[in-house]
């Protein structure tokens, strides 16, 4: 493990920054704080623990702004929380079992299409609409499913969550936004208790990391919450865009 200067912490703040305040409006933070931590010379097992811990903070922040304003109803999200953080548990133990090639290569084309998807369809996620799952099989469908996802392999988690809230649920995008943070701090909490048992966390760059996301996710929920939906619509297609392009040069290209 390679001693941090005072100015590689400090990157690991920004990083954190950025990525708090893009990842509070629309997902997609992933991108900014993993290759920063790898970045920094972080070891990939200590590289991925550490990068949870900033990301609770993250994740905690921006569900505190939501809720705090009522864009977040959280006893509606506790179904959610109970099925997605088995499912995160079971993804990361299985993360050390299964070979995770087969979703590597096959999320970015499905992500690719729900882009291309929400693209033509302008007015979606605007406005409420009527929902098309009651919330208890919602829930335990897609906490089960996306918790697993997000534990065994993760990137574009949060953009899942966020679509399947608009176009399920029928959530405007802030709406969405709001509760898929709840769902992301569900699952990033259960997921870092695993990596703590498994030694694989360090605290002082997750804490760095996190201090960064916490003052972000406060900036970007408050973005999100007073300029609204459409707001919030651009910045989700483009962080999910680039989740896409990410995930097809790592997968593809590389």
């Amino acid at each position: 493990m390679p001693e941090l200067s005072p100015l590689q912490y400090l990157l690991l703040f920004a990083a954190g920054l950025a990525a708090g305040t893009v990842d509070a409006i629309a997902g997609g933070g992933g991108l900014i704080t993993l290759p920063a931590v790898l970045g920094v010379g972080l070891p990939v097992p200590l590289a991925f623990g550490t990068n949870k811990l900033g990301s609770v903070f993250g994740t905690a922040s921006a569900t505190w702004s939501f809720a705090r304003r009522g864009a977040v109803d959280l006893r509606e999200c506790v179904p959610g929380i109970v099925f997605t953080g088995p499912g995160a548990l079971a993804g990361t133990a299985a993360v050390r079992r299964l070979d995770p090639e087969f979703l590597a290569k096959s999320v970015p084309w499905l992500l690719a299409a729900i882009v291309v998807y929400m693209v033509f369809r302008p007015q979606l996620g605007e406005t409420d609409r009527h929902h098309r799952m009651e919330l208890p099989a919602f829930y335990a469908l897609f906490g089960l499913g996306l918790g697993f996802y997000d534990g065994f392999f993760g990137p574009g988690v949060g953009s899942f969550w966020t679509i399947a809230f608009v176009m399920v649920l029928g959530h405007n995008f802030v709406k969405a936004a709001g509760h898929t943070k709840v769902m992301n701090l569900a699952s990033n909490a259960f997921s870092l208790a695993l990596f703590a048992l498994g030694g694989a966390v360090l605290v002082l760059p997750g804490l760095a990391l996190g201090a960064g996301q916490l003052i972000g996710a406060r900036l970007g929920a408050h973005l999100a919450l007073t300029r609204g939906a459409r707001f919030v619509r651009p910045i989700f297609l483009v962080m999910a865009g680039l989740t896409v392009l990410k995930l097809l040069y790592q997968h593809y290209l590389r």
